[in-house]
């Protein structure tokens, strides 16, 4: 669901490598199976972050914990722990996740970390409520699938800030394949910014992902487009 309105987007990590007007980081990721059931983890941002992480997974619930370092661009590297856990079925699931900083320096060790939600799932439905920032934030989505065979679907979010009743975030989005191996996607949310990528697959090992943003809402002299280029291979 959240992939039409958040992934492959020309979204920069806070802690990157810089030469000239080039922003760039390096992703590395791989799993592999322990045991029936249990499969470890190991995710990394090349210069911002990285984790590794354990899941166990059943028929009805699900379990993971993981322990890695974040990145602030003023703070450095801080040591974060990870719990998450959900329960349910394949309509209806019920999940909650903790991220506990282990960083010495940390006034609070738990803050803005604590999060639950709930999801409804149907084959052309999805729609999920979750409460975020220690239950501060109402956070609504959808993604309804108009044509499985395109992979066209569309998708919302809506952020309500709880302590001020207001709405603080709405973004819209849709994605549809041209063909099988190249897929568009478009999103737009309140604060005027607007995105789209196209990515293209070459096979099922290797794609190339060249996306876009603008923010129209910014001063003339600031209001020039992102751009960015990504490549994975699997």
């Amino acid at each position: 669901m959240l992939d039409v309105l958040h992934k492959d987007y020309a979204q920069q990590s806070p802690i990157h490598f810089n030469y000239r007007f080039l922003n760039w980081n390096l992703d590395l990721s791989c799993q592999e199976e322990l045991v029936h059931g249990l499969r470890g983890l190991f995710t990394c941002n090349i210069p911002d972050s990285g984790k590794l992480e354990i899941q166990h997974l059943s028929r009805f619930s699900g379990f993971s914990a993981s322990i890695g370092l974040s990145g602030e661009a003023e703070k450095g590297y801080n040591p974060v722990a990870n719990i998450s856990g959900h329960i349910g079925t394949r309509i209806l699931t019920l999940g909650a996740n903790l991220a506990y900083d282990l960083s010495a320096s940390s006034s609070a060790k738990i803050t803005n970390n604590l999060n639950a939600g709930l999801s409804l799932n149907s084959p052309y439905l999805v729609a999920a409520a979750t409460l975020h920032d220690n239950f501060q934030t109402l956070k609504g989505s959808c993604y309804f699938e108009v044509n499985p065979l395109t992979k066209t679907a569309i998708a919302a979010e809506v952020k309500y800030d709880l302590a001020d009743y207001e709405t603080i975030g709405v973004t819209v989005g849709a994605q549809h394949a041209l063909f099988p191996w190249t897929l568009l996607k478009a999103r737009l949310n309140n604060n005027g910014n607007v995105g789209g990528l196209i990515q293209q697959k070459f096979g099922r090992k290797f794609s190339i992902t060249v996306a876009g943003e603008m923010n129209f809402n910014e001063e003339d002299k600031e209001k020039f487009p992102k751009v960015g280029v990504s490549m994975a291979l699997k």
